[in-house]
């Protein structure tokens, strides 16, 4: 069985184009959804999922009308291949019920994970790089170690709430509580 699933993101957006391209192309029923494809909760499409048996083939207008990214993309043909469901991009002309449709997907596949292999690499190299001129990564420290220490010291003096300590320093409680467990590991690496 054909079945058709349609997006727009925004209310101002119509659905009629797909709707009448999936029907023409043969769609026994068609589910939408009228919101942006970064949405995780899309009732549309899980109302699809939920349809689907296998032998069914999922119709779309655009592959940009199902997955969120790439990546998404993969993961939902990947889990429309384990349910022996097929997909079918009509702009695209990608169709994964041929051996042709199967070997297209998969090298956007190959090319999105060699892709997300060279973003990692050039982020270790940036981390590496800025390293080696000393930079630390991370976000900077709110409290200078002096007036770090200071907090710790009447934390440990317990004649202070966690309150009012933190109101003294202007800290928020999980700024303290990390100044804490950081003078711990040093504490106990120093040991």
């Amino acid at each position: 069985m054909l079945i058709g699933y349609a997006r727009v993101s925004t209310d101002d957006q119509h659905l009629a184009l797909q709707h009448d391209s999936l029907q023409k192309a043969g769609c026994e029923k068609v589910f939408s959804d009228q919101q942006s494809g970064v949405a995780t909760e899309r009732p549309g499409l899980t109302s699809l999922f939920e349809s689907l048996r296998p032998g069914d083939t999922l119709v779309i207008w655009r592959l940009d009308r199902l997955g969120r990214s790439l990546k998404h993309l993969i993961q939902l043909v990947e889990q429309l291949d384990q349910r022996k469901v097929g997909l079918k991009s009509l702009q695209e002309n990608i169709d994964t019920t041929t051996s042709g449709g199967r070997l297209v997907f998969h090298l956007f596949g190959a090319l999105a994970e060699f892709e997300r292999t060279l973003i990692r690499e050039r982020t270790q190299a940036g981390v590496n790089a800025a390293r080696a001129r000393g930079r630390q990564g991370g976000r900077p420290k709110l409290l200078e170690t002096n007036k770090r220490d200071l907090a710790i010291r009447l934390h440990r003096e317990r004649q202070h709430s966690i309150a009012e300590i933190c109101t003294m320093m202007g800290i928020s409680k999980s700024t303290l509580y990390n100044y804490l467990a950081e003078s711990s590991i040093d504490a106990i690496s120093k040991a």
